[in-house]
């Protein structure tokens, strides 16, 4: 039966609206795999997840919000920050993204596998901000938000400890590293048979007026590196100790190398910290003073661990936002500081 000219117009009309609705679909589900795809560093696509990255022409799925945390300081800061997001994302259920400048610095050592959120997307999210103490606390087991940016420096093992494997295994160095580290090392041994290796970190630097000054504490000091060596050169048979630090002219004038067992390796340069670091984490056992630089090498290093303890008066404030449990691990040796010249600064006498 023939279409009257108005079923006509009615099914010319159906076929066009059908027609639009088509092409708005497609044309909006292009707009959201564009969007969701800015959100995600191009570089490291290959190693978002499923769940978190839908490839084309699949369409998008929702995920689980986005935390990240604010990348501070330089690199065991940074490490710090992103053990502490790993964790917390993974405890309360959320993915974990971080930002382009924390990418930058620590893919520069290791191998990176969260995914990065673009700079511009994050600066067009209105974050839930939440500030940090650098030690655990129960509420943190319990955080709400699907858009949750972390604030301060957290890097206490507290909250990382039970996964500790998981944490080693994100900060997995690029083979080019470690091979060159290991060479390193194998140069510094030369003829000699079972080496111990023992990493030293000396923090100085901004650390030698900023503590005194502003923390009421004090640096590593002579009798300090004395008794930690003491320490490993009554335990080991053949021990050598590689120094790296930011103050490498006061190593070489208060490090004793009578014996010929210490190597004091290159100038320490801040700006590009990661051989220092590698070498650090590639011996046996550790000395460190103060830092979250020495305390990230430590970990990663495994074996013994001498550390300076106490280096604060109690009025400090650095008090109110550091706990000497909290960043150092328990099966850590200790060595008290000596803070007697802060005793002769006014108003440290009675405290």
């Amino acid at each position: 039966m023939a279409l009257s000219r108005k079923h006509y117009l009615v099914w010319i009309l159906l076929i066009f609206l059908i027609f639009m609705l088509m092409n708005l679909y497609l044309t909006s589900d292009k707009r959201l795999s564009s969007m969701f795809y800015k959100i995600i560093h191009q570089d490291n696509l290959s190693n978002v997840k499923l769940d978190t990255c839908i490839k084309p022409p699949t369409r998008v799925q929702p995920v689980s919000g986005v935390w990240t945390i604010e990348p501070r300081g330089r690199l065991g800061n940074l490490m710090g920050g992103y053990a502490v997001l790993y964790a917390l994302s993974k405890l309360n259920g959320h993915q974990p993204y971080i930002l382009p400048h924390m990418h930058q610095e620590l893919s520069k050592l290791f191998i990176i596998k969260l995914p990065v959120l673009s700079q511009e997307i994050a600066d067009r999210i209105k974050w839930k901000k939440y500030m940090l103490r650098n030690w655990m606390l129960p509420e943190y087991k319990n955080i709400s938000g699907q858009y949750v940016q972390f604030l301060g420096t957290p890097y206490s093992w507290t909250f990382y400890h039970h996964i500790k494997e998981d944490i080693l295994q994100e900060f997995t160095f690029h083979d080019f590293v470690v091979e060159e580290a290991n060479a390193y090392l194998e140069k510094v041994r030369g003829d000699s048979k079972n080496v111990t290796f023992i990493g030293v970190h000396v923090r100085r630097g901004d650390y030698v007026e900023l503590m005194p000054k502003k923390w009421k504490g004090v640096v590593a000091h002579k009798g300090y590196m004395d008794k930690a060596i003491a320490y490993y050169r009554n335990k080991y048979a053949n021990p050598l100790f590689v120094v790296t630090s930011n103050g490498m002219d006061w190593c070489k004038e208060n490090i004793n190398n009578s014996l010929g067992d210490v190597h004091f390796a290159g100038g320490g340069s801040e700006a590009s910290p990661a051989r220092d670091f590698a070498l650090l984490v590639h011996c046996n056992h550790t000395i460190m003073t103060i830092g979250s630089f020495g305390i990230w090498a430590s970990i990663m290093a495994g074996g013994e661990t001498i550390y300076l303890s106490n280096y604060t008066m109690p009025n400090s404030p650095h008090r109110e936002v550091f706990r000497y449990e909290a960043v150092y691990l328990p099966n850590w040796i200790g060595i008290p500081a000596d803070l007697s010249s802060l005793m002769e600064i006014k108003g440290n006498k009675n405290n």
